[in-house]
């Protein structure tokens, strides 16, 4: 009974923290799949590559399983963000045609969760995917 109540803390501790680290890894990847979806849809063509309010639904679709996405958000505050733009190729040969890239940032705020002493209860995080845009 001693060992129990000693331990007992520290194993509620423990699985408090395996919780919230799983939340934030879930959030990164749901993030980042949003990233790479909206930035595939950007890259179709160029009218797509800044249509944000189409990449802003894609993005959402992806991240619908996150506790405070909100369906109706138009993505440009809040806790989803995101931004597209058209980048010119960096570097372009003489006689090739310019290539351009989708950039699409997706920006996301998670829920407050159990704090933690020495750990922020709420992490923003920023994923950005690029892709050349087809012809």
């Amino acid at each position: 009974m001693v060992e129990v109540t000693l331990l007992a803390p520290w194993v509620f501790f423990l699985f408090i923290g395996v919780l919230d680290f799983g939340f934030y890894a879930y959030s990164i990847i749901s993030t980042q799949n949003a990233a790479r979806v909206a930035a595939l849809y950007t890259s179709a063509n160029s009218y797509a590559a800044v249509n944000q309010a189409r990449a802003c639904e894609y993005a959402k679709d992806e991240m619908r399983t996150l506790p405070n996405v909100d369906p109706a958000s138009d993505c440009l505050s809040g806790n989803l963000v995101v931004a597209t733009t058209m980048l010119p190729e960096p570097f372009v040969n003489p006689g090739v045609p310019q290539q351009y890239f989708a950039r699409v940032s997706v920006t996301y705020q998670t829920i407050p969760m159990i704090p933690i002493p020495g750990l922020a209860g709420q992490m923003t995080i920023t994923r950005i995917a690029e892709m050349r845009v087809k012809r």
